[in-house]
């Protein structure tokens, strides 16, 4: 399929979410690495319906594991977690209960979702709140995102006037439970799709009589996404095997996978791009945008932040090969 306009990829989504993502297993339940699949495939059709959702299947994990409200039939789900300095979004508890005031960035399908999992500061922690985004007191802010790749992820800013939301979990569960870092290999499904459809241009040209130095390339990117494939499915079998995580492994395990796949995929846009020169970057527009979505979407890596958070970790295990 190729990349679709906003109209068509939002049917899209609405289609998925009616018709097939009740199929989708919660992590852990014995059958992730399907979960991990659909995901995938999601975002090889296209990263941005990818994008969306993992964002209601994470959504509805979180809800199951924390005890909130019971998602309806047609409601679109988010999950806006990002915590940067400022601007910060502010939860208050008062006699008619709980209400969100100030600013969220990063609100992928800003105006797009029916409903979305916040997280807002109680005093000087973060908790998670379940928002009904129809009601009158939260709307999309506009000429917040300028993004030219993921540009129909409608990231951008949403503001919040006393909107009424209630608590998901107790102060600072969503970060605590081992969900967490179930969610966070998920993302790295749909990395790992999208990078599967850019090295799809590769494929069909070596298929139909490119040179020597693509097939070469096409054998390295072979490697990389298998590599990823392999990580993948290892670590949903072992979230199979401990989904409460007593083991602890979870947020190594995340880290090392997004880090797998993320080099993966920028191996692949690089690769692909070394083999057959600007052309289809110029006149494939299918292929143009999934290079400029995806490169996008792997920036919610962290990179060498990341990396060292993982050798952090690494480094308190006395045998982590």
């Amino acid at each position: 399929m190729s990349t679709t306009p906003v109209a068509g990829l939002h049917d899209r989504l609405r289609q998925w979410i009616r018709d097939e993502s009740a199929d989708l297993e919660l992590p852990g339940a014995g059958y992730t690495d399907s979960r991990w699949l659909t995901l995938a495939a999601l975002g090889r059709e296209d990263t941005v319906l990818g994008r969306f959702a993992e964002g209601h299947a994470d959504a509805l994990a979180i809800l199951a594991e924390l005890g909130g409200p019971t998602p309806k039939r047609g409601q679109i789900w988010g999950v806006w977690a990002a915590e940067p300095p400022s601007p910060v979004l502010e939860a208050v508890q008062g006699t008619n209960g709980w209400k969100l005031s100030g600013v969220k960035p990063w609100c992928s399908g800003a105006s797009l979702c029916t409903n979305a999992l916040v997280t807002a500061r109680v005093g000087d922690r973060s908790r998670l709140f379940a928002v009904d985004l129809t009601q009158d007191w939260c709307w999309p802010i506009a000429n917040t995102w300028h993004a030219v790749g993921m540009s129909r992820s409608d990231s951008g800013t949403v503001r919040f006037d006393g909107a009424t939301a209630v608590p998901v979990g107790e102060v600072g569960a969503y970060v605590e439970r081992a969900g967490f870092w179930h969610g966070a290999v998920g993302v790295a499904a749909v990395w790992f799709g999208g990078a599967c459809a850019v090295a799809d241009t590769l494929h069909t040209a070596v298929r139909s009589g490119a040179d020597t130095h693509a097939k070469a390339h096409l054998g390295a990117v072979a490697a990389s996404l298998g590599a990823a494939s392999s990580a993948l499915t290892t670590a949903a079998a072992e979230i199979d095997a401990d989904p409460t995580d007593s083991d602890g492994r979870g947020r190594t395990r995340a880290r090392t996978v997004r880090a797998i796949v993320e080099s993966a995929a920028t191996d692949t846009i690089d690769r692909v791009g070394r083999a057959l020169g600007a052309a289809p970057l110029c006149a494939n527009g299918e292929h143009a945008r999934r290079v400029a979505d995806l490169t996008v979407f792997l920036r919610q890596s962290h990179a060498e932040r990341d990396l060292a958070a993982l050798g952090e970790d690494i480094a308190k295990e006395d045998n982590p090969w």
